[in-house]
Formats: structure tokens, C-alpha cells, sequence
């Protein structure tokens, strides 16, 4: 019993180190943006590999508990909601790339900043990533919650982002190829919120063991 501890232990530092990674990702591909500091951006690709080695060293681990050990309830949901947060979290690494190329890319455009803040956007979706974490780490069901409801302000920020970048291209034919690179960063930090929106999912079927992935009327309910 002590050895199944001591490994169910290592997956949850194993997870919350990567959540660590994939966090200051996002944070740096953003600041990259904001600030004009191409270091960041550069920082974010050293890191790609490290998080994507930590994807694979977590499911081996959570495939061993689960073959070698045969763990039930509580534990068994525990293991589950693991390997699917180390799922939501390389994917969340994958979009803060992205965000970072194309940061960094409107950069050496010299590229005019859309009316709408872009950074805010940014704020949002990075205080969900970091409550839906927290939520993890704490099992916070009721933290968990909040992340859901912090979906739609993202969704309706998206939208306005949209709407003023495709009036700018129709505007304004040399502003097309920056406004694109905006639509697409605005993209990403969208599905991070998406992702963010999987893993508070992801805690209250670890906390109260329901799935809610599929059932709005449920997660209105919280």
C-alpha cells in the first residue's frame, strides 16, 4: 500500500510540474506579444520539448499504476482525471507555441494592435487555466464551477476580437496578413480556455465523480 501511495504521489508532482510548464508557456507566449520581448517567445520553444517529454513520462506512469496496481474508486478517478488533464495540458503547450510564432512574427511586422485588447483576452483565459489548476491540486469542486462560467466571457471577447479584425481587412487591405496573425492568437487562447474549461470538467468528475463534459443543464446547475 505504502509503494501505491508513493507512486499515485509521483504522478500528482509529475502533473503539477507540467501544469507549471504549461502555465509560465502561456504566460511567456502572451508577454511576447504585450511587451515586444522576443526572448520570451524563444523561452516558450526551449521549453516545447520538456513538456512534451513530461506528456509521455505521465502516461507511462499512470499506465503502470493502473496495470500494476489495479486501483479502484477515488483512486481509479484520481489516475483517469490525470491522464486526461496530461492530455488538455500538451495540447494547452502546443496553442502557447503557436501563440508564440505568431507573436513573434507580428512583431517583425511592426503590425498595429487591434482596438480590442488582446491582452485581456489573454488575462481571462489565463486566470481560468490557473483556477482550473488550483482547483486540481486543492479538490476544489466549487472552483472547478467558476472556470465554466468564465467560458462565455471568453467566448463573447473572442467574438468582438473577430468582428473589429475582419472590419479592418475590409477596411484597410494592408492590415490583412497582421490582422489574420491576431485572428488566429486570438484562436488559440480561446481553445486554452477550452482546454482550461476540460480540466475544471475533469476535477468534478474527480471530486464528485460525475461527467458533466456532455451535460450543460449540469454545469449550469453548479
Amino acid at each position: 500500500m505504502r509503494h501505491f501511495e508513493e507512486q499515485l504521489n509521483e504522478l500528482r508532482k509529475r502533473l503539477l510540474e507540467m501544469s507549471g510548464l504549461v502555465e509560465a508557456a502561456i504566460y511567456r507566449s502572451v508577454q511576447c506579444l504585450v511587451e515586444g520581448d522576443e526572448k520570451q517567445a524563444h523561452i516558450v520553444f526551449q521549453n516545447e520539448a520538456r513538456i512534451n517529454q513530461m506528456q509521455i513520462e505521465i502516461d507511462d506512469l499512470a499506465t503502470a499504476i493502473l496495470a500494476l496496481e489495479q486501483p479502484v474508486a477515488t483512486d481509479l478517478r484520481f489516475i483517469t482525471a490525470a491522464t486526461r488533464i496530461n492530455s488538455e495540458l500538451e495540447r494547452m503547450g502546443d496553442l502557447a507555441v503557436n501563440t508564440a510564432e505568431r507573436a513573434l512574427s507580428l512583431l517583425r511586422k511592426s503590425a498595429p494592435k487591434p482596438l480590442i485588447d488582446v491582452a485581456h483576452l489573454a488575462h481571462l483565459v489565463e486566470s481560468m487555466v490557473r483556477k482550473a489548476l488550483d482547483a486540481f491540486v486543492r479538490k476544489d469542486a466549487e472552483l472547478a464551477r467558476t472556470v465554466l462560467t468564465s467560458d462565455d466571457a471568453v467566448d463573447e471577447l473572442r467574438d468582438a476580437i473577430y468582428t473589429e479584425l475582419i472590419e479592418t481587412m475590409q477596411n484597410d487591405a494592408s492590415l490583412v496578413e497582421s490582422s489574420v496573425e491576431y485572428l488566429f492568437i486570438a484562436r488559440n487562447l480561446e481553445r486554452i480556455a477550452d482546454h482550461a474549461t476540460n480540466i475544471a470538467e475533469d476535477v468534478l468528475f474527480l471530486v464528485e465523480g460525475v461527467d458533466v463534459r456532455h451535460h450543460a443543464e449540469v454545469r449550469r446547475a453548479g
